[in-house]
């Protein structure tokens, strides 16, 4: 049994269909008898709508503000795709970021990443499930040295 993670950007889970797709291929990797981490970003251009929308209230969103609204963006996917899962009659749990134990430093939109514990994703995996963490676009994946 390999431990397979995967990367998902936006349009690949931008309508119901897409996230279906994605589920498809995540039960695939499951009925191989891999243990499934998949990290999904936000639905298509959610997150440029949220922040455009921030912007049309405010003229300069406060950088924590926009931090948390955009992560709901990427919450709503890893959600969406594991009820998907689950519909599908596979075990799967959606993370946060924190929950995943993911801790970054505390900079506004320009967060680094400064320590991973993956106890929580493993217990996950133990359980049986599919482990869905919310994301962030790849460029703002970066581990502090």
């Amino acid at each position: 049994m390999s431990l397979i993670v995967q990367k998902y950007g936006g349009k690949s889970v931008a309508d119901a269909d897409r996230i279906r797709n994605v589920a498809a291929r995540i039960a695939r990797g499951r009925d191989e008898g891999n243990k499934m981490v998949v990290v999904v970003s936000a639905m298509g251009d959610t997150t440029d709508k949220l922040i455009s929308l921030a912007h049309q209230l405010v003229e300069r969103p406060a950088e924590r503000e926009l931090d948390v609204l955009m992560s709901t963006g990427e919450i709503v996917s890893s959600t969406l795709l594991a009820m998907t899962l689950e519909g599908m009659g596979y075990g799967a749990v959606s993370l946060t970021g924190f929950q995943a134990g993911i801790h970054t430093d505390s900079r506004y939109s320009k967060a680094l990443i400064t320590s991973i514990d993956p106890q929580r994703i493993r217990d996950e995996l133990k359980r049986g499930n599919a482990v869905v963490v919310a994301g962030l676009p790849d460029e703002q994946l970066m581990l502090k040295p």
